[in-house]
């Protein structure tokens, strides 16, 4: 009876039926190799990158080759060199350009800054009716130039203008804004801070919102007051946002083109044509293209020296 049984195997594997294929095994994905996500980044870099050279990149060296001729849309180019920039030097047309966009520079720059920030900081709460505030104070930076300057041209007239009227309630004899030559610049700045400070605000707020809770209480526990917090805790918290909003109303200044030529296109006497103003009368009322690219190098160089120098300054107030 021994002799006739046999042991069994310790383990017997499950035989498949015949004409049933086996469950297959679920594959992993398979993670893209280096080369393969390289290729993806440079695909999607390739139509930024082909609108930069088309629409940034290629727009200026052709404005650099012009800038050395007299080419004037119709008709041939010659090739002049220098001359072009020599020419400029003794432009007189060129430095009364100069001389009031550098005044409307300093007028609109320090008054932008005081602006957002002042509204920053009175916005920098916790209430329902800040948000609403902060739309309104944003909705003039996303209307069209043409349109607010057309606003502005109402407020600003002598007779019924809105901005007159108010002043008359105090007894103020308003100027004729627009048609005098000391005024009409002023006017420009007005409108232009109105215009763009929502956006320097809404920088100036993520600024603040960045301050540490705690450098306030440290400076409350030793007794600074509302004045001294603002001095020596917000405005060096502020250096970086400072120099970014102060950059960018430096080369927004440099570059006013549309208030001037809705409101009083670069009148009275010639008391608001700006670089960019020139430029364009240049360019496309003269057909001078290559005087005006010229300019425009010109204007180029300005910019960069006041964004270096304003960087510089900014560097040396943070150490």
């Amino acid at each position: 009876m021994s002799a006739q049984m046999t042991a069994e195997p310790a383990s017997v594997s499950p035989k498949t039926p015949a004409g049933s294929a086996r469950p297959a095994k679920a594959r992993k994905p398979r993670n893209p190799s280096a080369r393969q996500m390289t290729w993806n980044a440079w695909l999607f870099l390739l139509v930024p990158g082909v609108l930069f050279v088309v629409f940034m990149a290629l727009p200026i060296v052709m404005a650099l080759v012009l800038s050395f001729t007299d080419y004037a849309i119709v008709g041939d180019f010659e090739w002049l060199g220098l001359e072009n920039y020599l020419n400029i030097a003794v432009d007189p047309f060129f430095w009364i350009a100069l001389r009031n966009t550098a005044y409307y520079t300093l007028l609109y720059v320090p008054a932008g800054l005081i602006v957002a920030l002042g509204t920053a900081l009175l916005l920098n709460r916790r209430h329902r009716a800040v948000r609403l505030f902060r739309t309104l104070f944003y909705i003039p930076v996303v209307a069209s130039t043409v349109a607010t300057a057309t606003i502005w041209f109402w407020m600003l007239n002598p007779q019924s203008g809105l901005l007159n009227v108010v002043l008359s309630w105090f007894g103020i004899d308003g100027p004729a804004w627009l048609y005098e030559s000391q005024w009409a610049m002023i006017a420009i700045v007005m409108m232009s801070v109105w215009a763009g400070f929502g956006a320097n605000m809404i920088i100036f707020l993520g600024g603040l919102q960045g301050v540490p809770g705690e450098l306030y209480e440290a400076a409350r526990l030793d007794g600074a007051n509302a004045w001294q917090q603002f001095r020596y805790v917000t405005l060096p918290s502020l250096t970086r946002t400072t120099f970014l909003v102060s950059t960018l109303l430096i080369i927004g200044a440099f570059q006013v083109f549309d208030q001037a030529y809705v409101l009083t296109k670069g009148g009275p006497g010639n008391s608001t044509v700006t670089m960019v103003y020139y430029i364009y009368n240049k360019g496309f009322g003269a057909l001078e293209m290559g005087y005006a690219s010229a300019l425009s190098f010109v204007l180029f160089l300005i910019i960069l020296v006041f964004s270096l120098v304003n960087a510089r300054l900014t560097n040396r107030r943070d150490a």
